[in-house]
């Protein structure tokens, strides 16, 4: 298969100034794990999201919930969340614990609080990134919500939501071969398969260079201060993609592809048919602060 620069580069972006211009995904979509025809993906961004050091709950807190009520078409953001949670749901929150860049807790933090806010009993929720397969909400989990930061990566060229489903697996370098090109199959294992109701991807401080496999380097993040949301982890992530090959470009003032190249992303829409890469089957819709958004 011959996958090109401008395939993995290429992205849609509308801009929406009404909450039902577009139909949205219907209410139980996010469970069948299926390609559809298109995708709806929400950008949020906030200039104010910091405080100091920190990112300041409010305003994450409004950002989740307007992203969450845009993307669902529902009116208020308590309605949005019982859209995709329910009471009666055990449902695991799969975070990322990366010490350099990790799920910011304070989003998680959120999370809980609004799956609560939904009846879920507090010991029907976990939240968690390795151990999943041990851990006994997850093990019975209904319901999934994914969530993680994005950056490069040495095996996979960026890690992204799709990758964070590794955890899943009893052998997790079992995916590391071709550039992790099979990620998408994770979505098939029986933890996983149908359960994930919504993909947040993290852009607060996205890191979108390295040096080595495990360099760090604040100088190769910067802040975006924004949130993906969607339903389909390929359109998140070919969305979140093309944003860290922009900001590459404007950096070195020059095209520098990633190495290796997130090629699973691609192919877990061409292959596996897991969800759009293709931008014309993507519908971006940003809300916010729009300055540099680079999609």
């Amino acid at each position: 298969m011959n996958i090109t620069r401008r395939d993995l580069l290429k992205t849609a972006s509308v801009a929406a100034t009404g909450s039902l211009m577009f139909p949205f995904v219907s209410g139980k979509a996010w469970a069948n794990g299926q390609q559809r025809d298109s995708s709806t993906v929400v950008l949020i961004r906030d200039q104010r999201l910091f405080a100091g050091d920190r990112p300041d709950p409010d305003v994450c807190r409004r950002m989740l919930d307007e992203a969450l009520c845009r993307l669902t078409g529902k009116e208020t953001p308590d309605r949005a969340w019982k859209s995709i949670v329910t009471a009666d749901d055990t449902v695991g929150v799969k975070t990322n614990e990366w010490n350099k860049l990790p799920t910011p807790s304070v989003l998680e933090d959120i999370l809980k609080e609004k799956v609560l806010a939904t009846g879920v009993k507090e010991e029907n929720l976990s939240i968690r990134d390795r151990g999943v397969l041990n851990d006994p909400v997850f093990r019975r989990a209904t319901a999934l919500i994914n969530i993680r930061p994005m950056r490069t990566h040495a095996w996979s060229g960026v890690g992204t939501l799709i990758k964070n489903y590794i955890m899943f697996s009893p052998k997790p370098s079992s995916y590391h071969g071709d550039s992790c090109a099979s990620l998408a199959t994770l979505f098939d294992l029986p933890e996983v398969k149908g359960k994930t109701r919504l993909h947040i991807l993290v852009m607060f401080t996205p890191q979108f260079h390295h040096t080595a496999p495990t360099l760090f380097s604040e100088e190769f993040t910067w802040r975006y201060n924004g949130l993906l949301l969607g339903f389909d982890p390929v359109a998140v992530d070919a969305t979140g993609l093309k944003i860290i090959e922009s900001k590459r470009k404007d950096h070195f003032d020059e095209h520098r592809p990633l190495n290796p190249p997130a090629k699973h992303i691609l192919l877990a829409d061409t292959q596996y048919r897991l969800g759009n890469a293709d931008p014309s089957k993507i519908r971006l819709i940003k809300l916010g602060w729009d300055e540099a958004s680079y999609v």
